[in-house]
């Protein structure tokens, strides 16, 4: 999907192209491509003189291939873009390409952005720029933006994260937990845990990306100041991952504890039965041995003395654990 952005009166306007020579009624801020077909590709190329590389959003780059200038001014970054909002949550690859020498863009430059799925950060700012006019004035802002955006759904995120341990918290910290209640613990902690690590990762990656941007010397002194912003707010997401990662920690310990406790349980009722039952054994074992003159053939009470005096055994023991709270 080939689409272009525009602006218009401050505001900015999307496009679906579906033809080649649908691009030359517009002058884009902006050139997006979601999963570009080949033809789409060479338009891109054959309108603007732009050549998409194979490996644009290949995630076995090198990590020195991920930013970096071109001789003739073109601006490539690499940046990974949280997706939070599925069953599985992961990092998406975008490839962003600043041109700003090209003959058909010799007015303002152009943003080109290529990926695979679409993305938050986009829609965020494709929903912005409509309701808030003068948000965007040029490519660089659109750029800036986009990683704007990608801090505040970190954020978002990290929120999430936060409601779902607070009520996991809850259900752990409750005055009973059963196994159940502990394993649906263990899981929600599991996913949270994933989804805080890619938080983090996605926070340090935007980071380096802006970091570079504001390197290259292309922003001018307000864009700047908005990119030293970023960088301050990404700076407070990693204290708030930090805090996180210390909770799941202590959530993690106190449901296995629990889970312990009730094992200690199970255990402790064995050795409590184990225990009642050896006076009974062993008068069991005692009427049991071949005696010459046996109990139960020459007297006439031996087998109910014999039943008696094994329930007496077994009673006394219970009582004397009941009576020192070891049966709770």
């Amino acid at each position: 999907m080939l689409n272009v952005f525009t602006l218009s009166n401050g505001r900015l306007f999307q496009e679906e192209i579906e033809a080649l020579e649908s691009l030359s009624r517009y002058r884009p801020i902006w050139v997006d491509l979601e999963d570009p077909t080949p033809e789409e590709k060479r338009w891109v190329k054959q309108y603007y003189g732009l050549s998409i590389p194979e490996d644009a959003i290949d995630d076995d780059l090198e990590e020195s291939a991920r930013f970096y200038e071109e001789d003739n001014g073109e601006l490539h970054i690499r940046s990974d873009f949280l997706l939070a909002d599925s069953d599985t949550p992961r990092q998406l690859r975008v490839a962003f390409i600043l041109n700003q020498s090209n003959d058909q863009l010799r007015s303002h430059g152009v943003l080109f952005s290529i990926h695979d799925e679409s993305v938050p950060a986009f829609r965020l700012l494709r929903m912005r720029a409509r309701r808030m006019p003068g948000l965007l004035e040029d490519a660089k802002d659109v750029l800036l933006a986009l990683f704007d955006g990608d801090a505040e759904y970190s954020a978002d995120a990290l929120e999430e994260i936060y409601d779902e341990l607070e009520a996991a918290g809850k259900m752990v910290l409750d005055e009973s937990v059963t196994d159940e209640v502990a394993s649906e613990v263990l899981a929600t902690i599991a996913r949270q845990e994933d989804m805080n690590g890619r938080i983090r990762r996605n926070v340090m990656d935007t980071r380096r990306a802006v970091s570079f941007l504001m390197r290259s010397r292309m922003l001018d002194a307000e864009q700047f100041e908005e990119a030293r912003q970023i960088q301050r707010d990404l700076d407070s997401l990693d204290g708030h991952t930090t805090f996180l990662f210390d909770k799941i920690n202590f959530l993690m310990d106190a449901t296995v504890g629990f889970i312990n406790i009730n094992q200690n349980k199970i255990i402790k009722l064995f050795s409590v039965a184990s225990v009642a039952l050896l006076p009974p054994t062993l008068v069991a074992s005692i009427y049991g041995m071949n005696f010459k003159a046996m109990p139960e053939l020459d007297w006439q009470l031996g087998y109910p003395y014999a039943i008696a005096l094994m329930i007496a055994s077994a009673l006394v023991p219970m009582w004397y654990f009941r009576r020192r709270g070891w049966l709770k």
